[in-house]
C-alpha cells in the first residue's frame, strides 16, 4: 500500500496522544445539531430517511413516477420530525456554560496533562493523569519525582489539562484548562489529600516519599462542545469567571440515577422522551442528570442520537429528581387518558 503524506505549509511542533478525538473550534464550519452528528456517525448511504440531506419535495413529486410519490411524502414527514426535534432542543433548559464546564471538571477524575518537554526542547509532552478538584475548582494532581511530567513542571510550570465529559465519545464536550502548576504547601496538605482521596480512595501511593501534591491554578478554561451539547457551542472563561461559577448539586448523582433508570425503568424513560419531544423514539438510554434535566441517547428508525430532556422545574437534590420523574410520568398518563 502506497502511503501519501500531506504537506503542511509550515512546520508545527506537536505530540499525539491517541486518547481523545475532537475538531478544533477555530476551523470547523457551523453545522446544525443533527447535520454535524450525521457527518460523525452515519455514512451517506446509511442515512435513515428522516435524516437524509434536504431536497426539493415539490420538484421530486413532479419528476418521480407515481409509484415513488409515496416515498416523497414520507421524506416530507421525516423532515417535519427533524424540525420538531431541533425546535425542542433549542428550548430545552440547560445549565449555564460556566456552570456546566465547572460541574464536569469537578466530577471528573482523569485527563490529559500537557507540559513543555525538557528532553525534547520546544515540543509538548502529554501524560494521562488522575486528578481531583479543590473547593475553588482547581485541579489537584499527585505527581512522582520520577515522572517525566514532574521534571517538565519543575522547569516550566505552565501546563494544560484536557478533560472529556465522556472519554469514549469523541462527539461530546471537551474542556481544556490552562494554568500554572504550584506545589501544595505543608499546611494545606491534609485538606488536599482528603479531597484527592474522596475521588481516588485506593490511591495509597500518594503517601510514598517521591510523591507530592500540586495544584493547577487556572488562567483560562476553554471548551469545545460536541454533538450532544451543540447549543453550548465553544468559548472560554477567565480564572475569575471560572472560580465564581457554581457546581450543579445534582450532577454528582448522575451515575446511580442513570444506572437505576436504565436497568429498572427503561420503558418509563422512553415514554418521557416521547412525551417531551412528541417523537415516537424506539429507545432512550439515560446518560447523565443535572438539576435542570437529563441527557439521553435515543434510537429512532435505525439512527442513534442524543437529546436533552428538561425537567418541569429545577431539582433541588437527588430525592427531588425522583419526584420530578414521577410527576413527568403522571403528566403523560393524564394526557393519554
Amino acid at each position: 500500500m502506497k502511503m501519501v503524506a500531506a504537506v503542511l505549509p509550515t512546520a508545527f511542533r506537536c505530540s499525539i496522544s491517541p486518547v481523545f478525538r475532537f475538531k478544533s473550534s477555530a476551523t470547523k464550519p457551523h453545522y446544525s445539531y443533527f447535520q454535524l452528528q450525521l457527518q460523525l456517525h452515519h455514512p451517506p448511504k446509511s442515512f435513515p430517511s428522516f435524516l437524509s440531506p434536504h431536497r426539493s419535495h415539490s420538484m421530486a413529486s413532479a419528476t418521480l413516477p407515481s409509484s415513488q410519490s409515496a416515498a416523497a411524502e414520507v421524506h416530507s414527514s421525516d423532515a417535519d420530525v427533524l424540525q420538531r426535534i431541533q425546535s425542542h432542543q433549542e428550548k430545552a433548559a440547560r445549565l449555564k456554560p460556566a456552570v456546566e464546564i465547572k460541574t464536569v471538571l469537578v466530577n471528573s477524575i482523569r485527563g490529559m496533562l500537557s507540559t513543555f518537554s525538557q528532553k525534547y526542547e520546544g515540543y509538548p509532552s502529554g501524560s494521562m493523569v488522575d486528578f481531583a478538584c479543590g473547593e475553588d475548582g482547581s485541579p489537584i494532581l499527585a505527581i512522582s519525582s520520577l515522572a517525566v511530567h514532574t521534571k517538565d513542571l519543575l522547569a516550566n510550570p505552565r501546563c494544560s489539562l484536557l478533560v472529556a465529559k465522556y472519554p469514549e465519545d469523541r462527539t461530546d464536550l471537551v474542556i481544556t484548562l490552562h494554568g500554572d502548576a504550584v506545589s501544595v504547601s505543608e499546611a494545606e496538605r491534609e485538606a488536599v489529600r482528603a479531597a484527592y482521596f474522596a475521588k481516588h480512595p485506593n490511591a495509597f501511593w500518594v503517601d510514598f516519599g517521591d510523591f507530592q501534591f500540586v495544584r493547577i491554578t487556572p488562567k483560562v478554561v476553554r471548551y469545545v462542545s460536541g454533538v450532544a451539547t451543540a447549543l453550548l457551542g465553544s468559548g472560554e472563561f477567565s480564572r475569575e469567571e471560572y472560580s465564581v461559577a457554581e457546581v450543579d448539586p445534582v450532577h454528582q448523582f448522575s451515575k446511580p440515577i442513570a444506572s437505576h433508570m436504565n436497568k429498572d425503568h427503561a420503558d418509563e424513560t422512553k415514554l418521557i422522551v416521547q412525551h417531551s419531544t412528541s417523537i415516537q423514539v424506539d429507545s432512550a438510554y439515560m446518560l447523565d442528570v443535572d438539576s435542570l434535566g437529563f441527557n439521553v441517547k435515543a434510537g429512532y428508525q435505525g439512527s442513534t442520537f442524543k437529546l436533552r430532556i428538561p425537567f418541569p422545574r429545577q431539582a433541588v437534590d437527588r430525592k427531588d429528581v425522583k419526584t420530578l420523574i414521577i410527576e413527568m410520568l403522571q403528566a403523560l398518563k393524564s394526557n393519554v387518558n
